[in-house]
C-alpha cells in the first residue's frame, strides 16, 4: 500500500483524478467509456480474452521483479509515484533484459510495469523517475485495460476486411484508435511531470529518446525551435506526408512531446495542479460527457488555429465537421448511458 513518503518532498494529491492530467481528447473518450451502463462487465469478459496471468509468469520467471533487495532504486520510484497520485496499490515493475529502450504498464486486475534494461542504461534517476511515472499514469487512467480492448477489437474487425467496403471502415476505425493512443501517450507524461516536478528532467527523456545519451551534444531550446520547426515545415504535401508518416504510429514523436510538456507545464493547469486544485476521483461518475467533448473539440480547434502547419489550413473544415460530429456521437452515448436523459446532467 502506498504508505510510504517519497524521497524528497513533493507536492502529493490526495483523491485526485486521472481527470487532471488527462489529454482533452484522451479523457473525453474515457469518460464516454466509463459511462456505458455495464460496460466494465464487457471490458472484463473482453480483457478475459489477454492472459494477464501468463503475461505476468512470463516476467516472474524470465526477467527482474524490483523490490527491497532488487533494484531498489525503482522500487522506490513506483512506490513514490503511487504515493504522489494516491494509487490505492503500488503496481510492481520489471526489469527485462533488452537493448531498447521501452517501458509499458501491462494488465487490469493488477497492473503492473515493465522496463528494459536499454531504458535503465539511457536515463539518470530523475528521468527515469518521469518514465516510471509516466506508466502510473497510465494505469490510472486506465489505459492498459481500455487499449487492450480496443486492440482485440481492432483484431476481431480485421477479420471484416474481406467484405465490401470493409478495409476501408476497419482503417477508419484504426486510424481514430492509433490518435487516441497518441493523445493517451501526452496524457501520461503529464503524469510524469506531477510525480517528478522536474520539468527539465522531463524534457531530457524525450531530448534522450530522439538522440540517445549525449545531451551534451543537445540543446533544449534548439530541440524546441526544431518541434517549431517541423509543425510549420514545407508545404501541403509535407503535412500530408507528416499525416501519413503518424497513421501508424502508438506515440508522437518526441519533438511534439518536448513541446506539448513544456507548453502544459508554462500554461497554468500544471501550476494549478500543484496548488491543490485539481478534479476527484469521487467525482468520476459525475463527469460530463458532453462537456469533455466539447473540451477535446476546443482543444484540436486551438491546435490547428496555432498550428503553421500548410496542410492542417487546408483540411480544418474537415476536421472542424468531424470533431461537431464526434460530439454528436457521444452526447447520444451519454443519454443511452443515463437512461435517456440529458448527458450533461
Amino acid at each position: 500500500m502506498t504508505t510510504n513518503t517519497p524521497d524528497r518532498a513533493r507536492t502529493r494529491f490526495p483523491g485526485i483524478s486521472s481527470r487532471a492530467y488527462e489529454h482533452p481528447a484522451d479523457r473525453s473518450a474515457l469518460v464516454a467509456l466509463r459511462s456505458l451502463t455495464g460496460f466494465d462487465v464487457v471490458l472484463r469478459k473482453m480483457s478475459g480474452l489477454f492472459n494477464e496471468r501468463a503475461i505476468r509468469l512470463t516476467f516472474l520467471g524470465g526477467a527482474v521483479r524490483a523490490g527491497e533487495d532488487q533494484f531498489r532504486n525503482l522500487h522506490d520510484m513506483v512506490r513514490d509515484a503511487a504515493y504522489i497520485l494516491d494509487l490505492p496499490e503500488v503496481p510492481e515493475i520489471y526489469v527485462m533484459q533488452d537493448p531498447r529502450a521501452n517501458a509499458m504498464a501491462i494488465g487490469s486486475d493488477h497492473p503492473f510495469i515493465v522496463v528494459t534494461t536499454g531504458l535503465l542504461d539511457l536515463h539518470d534517476d530523475e528521468e527515469l523517475r518521469f518514465v516510471i511515472a509516466h506508466e502510473v499514469g497510465h494505469i490510472l487512467s486506465g489505459h492498459a485495460v481500455y487499449q487492450t480492448m480496443m486492440m482485440i477489437l481492432m483484431q476481431l474487425g480485421s477479420r471484416l476486411a474481406w467484405l465490401p467496403l470493409g478495409n476501408i471502415g476497419i482503417a477508419a476505425i484504426i486510424m481514430g484508435l492509433r490518435e487516441w493512443f497518441r493523445k493517451a501517450e501526452l496524457s501520461a507524461d503529464r503524469a510524469g511531470l506531477l510525480c517528478g516536478q522536474d520539468l527539465e528532467a522531463a524534457k531530457r527523456v524525450m531530448m534522450k529518446l530522439a538522440g540517445g545519451t549525449r545531451l551534451s551534444e543537445m540543446n533544449a531550446e534548439a530541440f524546441l525551435a526544431q518541434a517549431r520547426e517541423y509543425d510549420a515545415a514545407g508545404d501541403v504535401r509535407d503535412g500530408f506526408l507528416k499525416f501519413l508518416n503518424l497513421l501508424n504510429q502508438s506515440h508522437p514523436y518526441s519533438v511534439i512531446r518536448f513541446a506539448e510538456v513544456d507548453k502544459w507545464a508554462r500554461e497554468g493547469e500544471y501550476q494549478s495542479i500543484l496548488a491543490g486544485n485539481y478534479p476527484r476521483r469521487d467525482d468520476d461518475s459525475s463527469a460530463s460527457i458532453s462537456d469533455e467533448v466539447k473540451n477535446a473539440a476546443r482543444a484540436y480547434r486551438e491546435s490547428w488555429e496555432s498550428s503553421a502547419d500548410p496542410f492542417v489550413g487546408k483540411v480544418r473544415d474537415i476536421a472542424d465537421a468531424a470533431a461537431n460530429a464526434a460530439g454528436g456521437l457521444f452526447d447520444r452515448i451519454g443519454r443511452r448511458a443515463n437512461g435517456g436523459g440529458s448527458s450533461s446532467d
